[in-house]
């Protein structure tokens, strides 16, 4: 994707990213973690406009939990008409809670697949091998699951050029560019840089974390990308400000969006842009 793609007034696939898997109500009462609360602000989120939903699962304390994530699921079909629901296999999980993310029933239509380890605070690295990626990425293919490719520094774009040379993903590929916090420093220059080393004929997707996410992801579509907003990566709607819901984060870069001339992609057409079939409900 190029500045061209921006000229021509590409569509753009917004993803909603409702809650993680770090931060809880401490931080921001606001943030959803429930199932029913987490697909009420899906449905709202789908409602102004996002195509897919990045989802995680909480337990009754708030605490990450890959065992709740066919509940949310559940939850989100049941509320909502048409949003792509995109499973978490990341974090600091070990392989089996990983891929639970991908076998839930009925799968879920995408799940993200991060490309490699990363550090997180002074004594915490995630546990993630070449194995994990390679299982994680034909358990996908086996399941009709959409892998969306996450790179949270640029030496990790080396392994999004592997998976593809070794055909363990197939074309269109989704790659998130991920910056801030403790992953890629999050400056314009570093966002021209990832974009440029990119597969050819890449989709590609951006989120930035906290005070980054609204000037980074606005680049991104400036230069033809896609977004990713929500509560998981920023809680703040402006400096001292907590955000109040998703949705409120969500209708801010829609209208950037719409400022810019380019035009939101329907959960069909974001299907047809990454090569989707829509599966029965």
């Amino acid at each position: 994707m190029t500045y061209q793609d921006y000229l021509d007034s590409k569509k753009v696939i917004l993803t909603v990213a409702t809650t993680g898997a770090v931060h809880g109500k401490d931080a921001n009462p606001n943030l959803p973690e429930q199932p029913a609360e987490i697909a009420e602000q899906v449905r709202e989120c789908e409602r102004l406009g996002a195509a897919i939903v990045h989802v995680h699962g909480r337990d009754e304390h708030g605490e990450n939990d890959a065992g709740r994530l066919q509940a949310v699921n559940d939850a989100i079909r049941e509320r909502c008409e048409d949003i792509i629901i995109q499973n978490t296999t990341g974090g600091q999980s070990s392989f089996d809670e990983r891929v639970k993310g991908v076998r839930t029933d009925p799968p879920p239509e995408m799940a993200s697949l991060d490309m490699g380890p990363f550090n997180r605070d002074k004594h915490i690295i995630t546990q993630h091998t070449r194995g994990n990626i390679e299982r994680l990425a034909s358990e996908m293919r086996e399941r009709g699951v959409k892998p969306e490719l996450e790179v949270f520094n640029s030496a990790q774009m080396s392994e999004v050029h592997r998976v593809i040379e070794e055909g363990l993903i197939e074309a269109p590929y989704y790659v998130n560019l991920i910056f801030g916090g403790p992953f890629t420093p999050p400056n314009p220059t570093n966002v021209l840089a990832m974009v440029e080393d990119l597969p050819p004929g890449a989709e590609f997707n951006l989120l930035a974390i906290g005070p980054h996410q609204l000037p980074l992801t606005t680049l991104s579509v400036l230069l033809g990308g896609h977004v990713r907003v929500g509560m998981e990566d920023n809680l703040y709607y402006e400096r001292g400000r907590l955000a109040e819901s998703n949705a409120q984060l969500v209708r801010r870069s829609v209208g950037i969006i719409d400022r810019l001339g380019r035009e939101l992609a329907t959960p069909a057409e974001a299907r047809e842009m990454l090569g989707m079939e829509r599966p029965p409900r």
